[in-house]
């Protein structure tokens, strides 16, 4: 049987959901789209884990494109990427209008 390829706008999404799927890095993400970009210092004084923690935490996030990052100085500056973000709800209006359309063939099915 021949292997299927997935599309890599699915795969972008699996990476940026996996990423996500990590409470330290969903608040991580979160504290950057409540107070703007900050530094890695600045994100690691509100978590209780060490600068190299968050650090790796942050690089995950990156390299599933939610967020980014530019040197500023000497310090590394994060930024969400709303962008990618708005992506990332794409695929779940798509998976939520499929639910819908189910949901309502079996209503259908159910009333009939």
């Amino acid at each position: 049987m021949p292997k299927r390829r997935v599309d890599r706008s699915l795969t972008g999404a699996a990476l940026l959901f996996a990423a996500l799927g990590d409470p330290t890095r969903l608040t991580l993400l979160r504290q950057l789209s409540d107070g703007g970009p900050a530094s890695i210092s600045a994100l690691a004084a509100k978590q209780s884990m060490t600068r190299q923690g968050v650090t790796k935490h942050l690089h995950v996030l990156a390299g599933a494109g939610s967020i980014d990052g530019n040197r500023q100085g000497r310090e590394q500056m994060w930024a969400v990427n709303p962008q990618r973000l708005a992506e990332g709800s794409q695929h779940l209006d798509v998976i939520a209008a499929g639910w819908e359309e189910a949901l309502a063939r079996f209503k259908k099915l159910v009333e009939e």
